[in-house]
């Protein structure tokens, strides 16, 4: 490291040399003030390359942060709840500790919760829990940009595929929802998720309609019907509803409708009202479209 300072303290000192040159030969013709300049030029990109050196010399010494593996912090009893974080009360702890014991005897898989901020047990936890493939850990460390980790054993894949677990992240782990729930209702909600899906033979995707995902759900709805009624506008005299164009344009305002308005709610929920309510904006969408003037054409001339 101190060579790289020197080399590039003495490549400053060349620099300013031929700076001093090239400004002195400024008036001894243009051959010799081009040889200065390209002089000076390569001076330059000697300085940045060794610039460029030392950054990415250091770049590999910088390791990001990462917890403090303490196994000394598992408890000396066996539970299925380490919360280090302390993100649970005491009855939270409590209660879901032994619902989780119910729900292994019950079905067999083993779901664990651990919670960190900036110190983990580490590897150690894994022999603690005897986690196989049939186990799912649940990591919470508010130390991290999403709250929530997973640790999955291969045959749970069977059953709640790769898909579910982002879904899975990205709902009950961003920092939208733990600011608004908290770190308990966050990690209370991904449990009940991963506990329900085990018990009915696996998920494809986490079940529940959040409200922001069922508005974009309603405006893709809307925006299919808009399409609907613009294509269905009468072109010709005496036609009332130009069925050859909504047809033409079915791709567009179908996949608007069906797999982003209608497919995400069926596929999350058994509730009736968000479905009725998406028909009804797409039916409102294509009403208002269909009842805008469309623009009057050009008289053809002879």
């Amino acid at each position: 490291m101190k060579i790289l300072i020197n080399n590039m303290f003495l490549a400053i000192q060349v620099l300013w040399k031929r700076t001093k040159n090239w400004v002195i030969n400024l008036g001894f013709g243009w051959e010799s003030t081009l040889s200065s300049f390209n002089s000076l030029k390569y001076s330059r990109n000697l300085v940045i390359s060794i610039f460029l050196t030392i950054i990415l010399i250091q770049i590999p010494s910088i390791q990001p942060a990462s917890a403090i593996e303490a196994p000394e912090l598992l408890p000396d009893h066996l539970t299925n709840v380490i919360d280090l974080g302390k993100f649970l009360n005491d009855f939270q702890e409590t209660e879901l500790d032994q619902s989780l014991t119910k729900f292994e005897q019950k079905t067999g898989w083993k779901l664990r919760v651990l919670t960190q901020v900036d110190v983990t047990p580490g590897r150690a936890v894994k022999e603690f829990w005897g986690l196989n493939n049939r186990s799912v850990m649940l990591v919470a460390d508010s130390s991290s940009g999403n709250l929530l980790n997973f640790n999955v054993g291969d045959a749970v894949y069977a059953l709640l595929p790769r898909t579910f677990w982002i879904e899975l992240q990205s709902r009950y782990g961003n920092k939208f929802y733990v600011r608004e729930k908290g770190q308990d209702q966050a990690i209370l909600s991904t449990v009940n998720a991963i506990v329900g899906c085990l018990e009915q033979d696996g998920c494809v995707v986490v079940p529940g309609l959040p409200q922001e995902q069922w508005l974009l759900t309603l405006v893709t709805s809307i925006l299919g019907g808009i399409i609907f009624g613009f294509a269905g506008q009468p072109r010709k005299e005496g036609e009332i509803f130009a069925w050859k164009w909504a047809l033409v344009l079915s791709p567009l305002w179908g996949m608007l409708l069906i797999s982003f308005g209608i497919g995400p709610v069926v596929t999350r929920t058994s509730e009736w009202l968000p479905i009725v309510r998406n028909l009804a904006g797409f039916v409102g969408g294509g009403v208002f479209a269909y009842l805008i003037p469309a623009p009057k054409r050009n008289p053809k001339t002879s």
